[in-house]
Parts: structure tokens; C-alpha cells; sequence
């Protein structure tokens, strides 16, 4: 099976809750899934088309105020059974794609719909890339601290405790996580400091 874009996992995901007019889809993928706030139609619409060439969706007219002339009819999208199949498998997956950066938000917007084994997964292997970014800014430091560049050297440290904050809120995810498979009763939230 041909692994299936970011867009088009985030398509699917929204699918899953209920059908959904373009614009509907435009609309929560700028809201709920942050790295799509500059999406356009013209990157949506052609990604719907191949999602319903390739079978995942399926787009049925709506023919509501066609009578009266007053505007088009809308296509609302859906999944097929393939598109729900398609969906579960990218779900159960946990390679390195799924915490990259392209990726990793949208399946982490999707982790009510992913196992605990495959979230725990996603977490780990997110940060230990988070990891290995640190080491890699942390060495760029000490190179712009011998060269006095004061400006690239601000720009490294902010970059440097934006990872290190990342790190710290994914731990407490993964000891939650952890927690949770443990049947431990009380399981501090995400936001607990």
C-alpha cells in the first residue's frame, strides 16, 4: 500500500468523525491542525481529487438551493471502506515519518484514534529527533560563539530551548503515556507542571 501524504492522512482523519464540504475541510484543517493554516484550495481541491481517483473518498452533490439558481451545488466528501482501511493502517504505523516535522503534528491531532503502543512509539522516536536536534544546535553554538556572531549565536539559543521545551512537554506525554498502560489511577495531564 503507497504511504499516503500528510494532507491526505489529515483529510482522512477528519473524515472518519463525519462527512465534510471543502470548505469544511479547509476551514478545521486551519484550526485543528495548525501547519495547515496557509493551505489553499489550490493545494486542497487536487488532493481531494486524487483521494477520490485513488478510492479513499468518495464526493456526493448536494443539491440544496440548486432550485432557485442561487449558488452551485456542494460536494460533501466521505470515506470509503478502502479510505477507513487506509486510515487504520497509517495509524497502526510508527516509522520514522510519523515524527518528522511535517507529520508529527497532524498524527499526534490524530492520537484519540491511535493505540497506545503506536502513540508511545510516535512519542519515543519523536524525542529522540528532538534529541539529536539539541546536540546539532548545541554544536552550531559553540561554532557561532568562536566566530563572535552575536546575532546568529541569540538566533541558535532560541532555537536551542524551543527543542529543549519540546523535549520536556514530550516526556511528560510519554510518562503519561506510560502511566496509562500502567492502569496508574492518577495520571498528571499534559499541561501539569
Amino acid at each position: 500500500m503507497a504511504k499516503t501524504d500528510v494532507l491526505s492522512l489529515a483529510i482522512l482523519g477528519m473524515l472518519a468523525e463525519q462527512p465534510l464540504h471543502g470548505y469544511q475541510i479547509r476551514k478545521r484543517l486551519g484550526g485543528e491542525l495548525g501547519p495547515f493554516r496557509a493551505l489553499s484550495y489550490g493545494s486542497l481541491y487536487p488532493c481531494l481529487k486524487r483521494m477520490v481517483a485513488a478510492g479513499l473518498i468518495v464526493g456526493e452533490s448536494e443539491d440544496a438551493g440548486r432550485a432557485t439558481g442561487s449558488r452551485r451545488s456542494r460536494i460533501a466528501y466521505r470515506l470509503t471502506d478502502t479510505g477507513k482501511a487506509r486510515l487504520e493502517d497509517e495509524l497502526a504505523s510508527s516509522t520514522a515519518s510519523a515524527w518528522d516535522d511535517e507529520t508529527f503534528d497532524v498524527r499526534f491531532a490524530l492520537f484519540t484514534k491511535t493505540d497506545s503502543a503506536t502513540r508511545l512509539r510516535i512519542l519515543e522516536g519523536r524525542r529522540s529527533r528532538m534529541s539529536e536536534r539539541i546536540e546539532e544546535i548545541s554544536q552550531g553554538l559553540a561554532r557561532v560563539r568562536d566566530r563572535h556572531d552575536a546575532y546568529t549565536a541569540e538566533l541558535q539559543r532560541h532555537g536551542l530551548e524551543r527543542v529543549e521545551r519540546e523535549v520536556e512537554w514530550l516526556d511528560k506525554l510519554i510518562e503519561n503515556e506510560r502511566s496509562a498502560s500502567r492502569g496508574d489511577h492518577h495520571t498528571a495531564s499534559a499541561d501539569d507542571n
